[in-house]
């Protein structure tokens, strides 16, 4: 059933003859990355939850993988050094105006 579910949502074209096919691919298409990851890997999670078998675990690999995708795609690209370098000297900056402020306020 997971095979099945995985397979309508994200490659409809192998269910071109089920009429409901495109319109379930259409609106998992509408959700964030974040909620595909968690629908994936709840779908996976479930059956093992019920029964632990290899069989099982080996079944629904390939489904809380799919979710671990999405959810790292939901995460973002890593900053770099140089950008971070950036915020962090314009925030030093900053505090540094604010406290020349709050001196010059008390003489």
């Amino acid at each position: 059933m997971n095979a099945f579910i995985l397979l309508l949502c994200e490659a409809p074209f192998c269910c071109q003859f089920i009429e409901f096919a495109n319109t379930v691919a259409e609106k998992v298409d509408r959700l964030r990355s974040w909620q595909k990851a968690v629908f994936y890997c709840g779908m996976a999670v479930v059956p093992i939850v019920i029964n632990l078998t290899l069989t099982t675990l080996l079944g629904n690999a390939i489904a809380f993988a799919t979710g671990v995708l999405y959810g790292l795609s939901a995460l973002g690209k890593k900053g770099d050094a140089i950008s971070y370098a950036r915020i962090q000297q314009q925030r030093q900056q900053a505090d540094e105006e604010k406290l020349a402020e709050t001196l010059e306020g008390e003489l």
